[in-house]
């Protein structure tokens, strides 16, 4: 069985010209390498979608595993 990609999560600390986040708020962001070398995160906003932001717009943060699967529960 293949192991899968442990989930990330970030923090939004700036939202600025984003209707889409909000400040204080934990986002999953999902891999995007090519985004990543321009200095963006595909996060997963408000809308339900997931859009390009600046990483500069979040921390990243390690969650319990138990908060993790909370998140990811609630985001389906």
């Amino acid at each position: 069985m293949p192991t899968q990609q442990k989930p990330r999560f970030v923090v939004c600390i700036e939202n600025k010209d984003c209707d889409d986040l909000e400040i204080r708020k934990v986002y999953e962001i999902l891999p995007d390498p090519k985004a990543g070398k321009e200095n963006y995160l595909r996060v997963i906003d408000e809308s339900g979608e997931d859009y390009l932001y600046p990483e500069s717009y979040f921390v990243r943060v390690n969650l319990p595993r138990k908060a993790q699967d909370a998140l990811l529960v609630s985001a389906t």
